[in-house]
């Protein structure tokens, strides 16, 4: 049996008894319904991981205790910063659970002009927290002991604009190069993923001019949660550790 991995948001210093957050106490007791006994592995973010065992349990406090630390690590060496116009429903929900899966460091939700999704300050505060709890949720899965950071809701072109030191790419249908064609070495990708509608050619001359590298993944046109993750596995498998 898989034994279950539980993040813990503050850093873990030291080992012995420690008493779990809110979260990953009610993760373990009310949905997990472990016991006394049981056996989990812990992770605060840092790039350890905390072998542990369930000390104690209560309908809202758990308290584990700590057996050593262990420095693993399942990171990429590809450095990569998703800029994600957001989707409607559920989908920007699964292109971050699974850009987390993927590996990607950064995601930054964007506002475009055909972005067709609509939210205020205070919706938008209750998304970002919701975001970010999936991708602790798929670190927990996936075995990644670095959470990636959900950054604040941006504006296209302010995201564009910040300085990078790395490749920019703006996936395009009718561009002239593919990912497999992209210049070595790589480590460091900024990817830009429009909305369902598409950017516009505003926004497409925008980018050309913040020095975004326009590049295609085939012949066709693909949703733009299709586009996004397809872009990641193959950054991965050109540059990354898919293979």
């Amino acid at each position: 049996m898989r034994i279950p991995r539980i993040y813990h948001p503050e850093t873990i210093i030291g080992l012995g008894e420690l008493p779990l957050s809110d979260d990953a106490s009610g993760h373990i007791g009310r949905v997990l319904r472990m016991t006394i006994g049981q056996d989990v592995l812990l992770f605060d973010g840092s790039g350890a991981e905390f072998p542990a065992t369930i000390a104690s349990v209560s309908k809202k406090n758990v308290t584990v205790e700590l057996h050593n630390r262990i420095e693993r690590s399942v990171e990429s060496p590809l450095d990569l910063h998703l800029g994600q116009v957001i989707s409607r429903g559920d989908k920007m929900e699964f292109t971050i659970q699974k850009a987390v899966e993927l590996g990607v460091n950064i995601i930054t939700p964007l506002i475009s002009e055909r972005c067709g999704v609509k939210l205020n300050s205070e919706r938008f505060d209750k998304k970002l927290q919701q975001w970010q709890k999936i991708a602790i949720a798929a670190c927990e899965q996936c075995g990644r002991n670095i959470v990636p950071q959900i950054r604040p809701l941006m504006q296209l072109e302010q995201w564009c604009a910040e300085d990078y030191d790395g490749l920019k790419l703006n996936l395009h249908p009718r561009a002239k190069y593919s990912i497999n064609t992209l210049p070595e070495p790589v480590n460091k990708v900024r990817l830009l993923i429009g909305p369902e509608g598409g950017l516009s050619d505003e926004e497409i001359q925008m980018t050309e001019q913040y020095k975004f590298e326009e590049t295609l993944l085939g012949p066709r046109v693909l949703r733009t949660e299709t586009a996004g993750l397809s872009a990641i596995t193959a950054l991965q498998v050109r540059f990354g550790d898919l293979g």
